[in-house]
């Protein structure tokens, strides 16, 4: 029966302290320490057993590339964990507002009248050239041997 319940735990992502410490070549001591620490919080069976999840697992492998790769001490690896925590919160809260903005720019642009808020753009006149001429535009800059129409803005009126 105990085998069948060891067996449970591994399928729900729950493993004893030796397993842990097997799969990442550490000795118990060293995982005891890192929860002595706080810098790991596994869960405890009701003979009080360590259990660590998945979740413990990915904390851990971070701790020791941390300790091993980059020779971090144990203070040094509060710290890293305590920013990570810190950034991903506020990384959380940051995307909370994002989502908060982005609905209430939506809901009131919803309410609004299509075409109200907009800048109105000055219009460019076509002429054509047989009035422009007659009521003394000058053509200089139109568009001359497309349809007979040429094009004047207040900038091609001044001269």
């Amino acid at each position: 029966m105990a085998g069948k319940m060891a067996t449970k735990r591994k399928k729900q992502g729950a493993y004893m302290i030796s397993a842990v410490a097997e799969m990442y070549e550490i000795h118990p001591q060293t995982l005891r320490l890192y929860e002595r620490e706080g810098l790991l919080l596994p869960s405890r069976s009701d003979g009080n057993t360590r259990l660590y999840t998945d979740e413990d697992l990915e904390r851990l492998e971070f701790i020791l590339n941390l300790a091993r790769d980059l020779g971090v001490n144990i203070a040094g690896i509060a710290i890293v964990l305590q920013m990570r925590e810190r950034m991903e919160e506020m990384n959380r809260q940051m995307q909370g507002f994002v989502d908060y903005v982005r609905t209430e720019m939506l809901a009131r642009m919803q309410q609004q009248q299509p075409g109200a808020g907009l800048v109105p753009m000055p219009r460019t006149a076509f002429v054509p050239l047989k009035s422009a001429a007659a009521k003394g535009v000058p053509l200089k800059g139109a568009i001359l041997g497309g349809k007979g129409l040429a094009k004047t803005t207040k900038a091609s009126n001044k001269g």
